[in-house]
């Protein structure tokens, strides 16, 4: 069974700093590109950023230099180091491993900023 497993959220003042962890199954780490998304209450999930299985990343444009993706694939962990937070980042952050067509999805992790 495939499984994704987000930890490190919490409250945060802003300027702050976060680490998400996100655990995966051996079974697809190591041939799945790897993701993070996140909703804020009221609106649609959007991504935030991407790492391949070779180690190319790619981030939204209102995290780019903020945050930073990496992988650790001897732990089949996937990090979002989150940099100078701001209020408009809370929301709840999801772990994404795809493989078109397939796609998982962690129960996300919640992460607020606010002073």
């Amino acid at each position: 069974q495939v499984q994704l497993v987000e930890s490190g959220g919490g409250l945060v003042q802003p300027g702050g700093s976060l680490r998400l962890s996100c655990a995966a199954s051996r079974s697809i780490f190591s041939s799945y590109t790897m993701g993070w998304y996140r909703q804020a209450p009221g609106k649609q999930r959007d991504w935030v950023a991407t790492i391949t299985r070779g180690g190319s990343t790619n981030y939204a444009d209102s995290v780019k230099g903020r945050f930073t993706i990496s992988r650790d694939n001897a732990k089949n962990t996937v990090y979002l180091q989150m940099n100078s937070l701001k209020p408009e980042d809370t929301a709840v952050y999801y772990c994404n491993a795809h493989s078109p067509p397939i796609a998982y999805w962690g129960q996300g992790t919640q992460v607020t900023v606010s002073s």
